[in-house]
């Protein structure tokens, strides 16, 4: 089947089946690769995108059911102002070990400080909770989402 998506601001056309999930679109056939795979069931967050600003498990969301839905990936979250704060305190703190888990982590991220710009430590774990840290990295985390937020 055949669907427009707008991606980062921009149509992309792709003729696939409909219940591919919109992970596997944006990597594989738009050849996006910053939004990652990691466990496939929407539980570690790897995948997550924003679908009109909401963040979204990409790994478990049929591509059928995003519609005329704007789509912003880690290619372009920067563009955002809470987006280019995040990412600029991940590199301010030195927040990245190994790497594979940040980009859901700073769209997670942006999307809290875009509801909540002064995050508590409870919204912070709250709108975190769904991400998962192999290499551990919660309280540098914790700390880069305040310091965006300039608490």
């Amino acid at each position: 089947m055949a669907f427009t998506l707008k991606i980062n601001g921009s149509p992309h056309k792709v003729d696939v089946d409909g219940d591919i999930p919109l992970l596997w679109v944006i990597r594989d056939v738009l050849g996006m690769t910053g939004t990652k795979f990691g466990c496939g069931q929407a539980l570690c967050g790897a995948c997550t995108v924003h679908v009109d600003g909401a963040p979204t498990r990409s790994c478990v969301t049929p591509v059928e059911s995003i519609g005329d839905s704007a789509i912003t990936t880690i290619e372009a979250i920067g563009r955002e102002p809470q987006g280019a704060a995040i990412q600029k305190a991940w590199l301010d703190l030195e927040v990245v070990q190994c790497g594979y888990c940040q980009s859901g982590q700073i769209m997670s991220a942006a999307a809290l400080l875009k509801d909540t710009p002064k995050p508590t430590d409870a919204d912070i774990d709250a709108a975190m909770s769904g991400n998962v840290c192999r290499c551990g990295t919660y309280q540098r985390i914790r700390a880069a989402i305040k310091h965006a937020a300039g608490v």
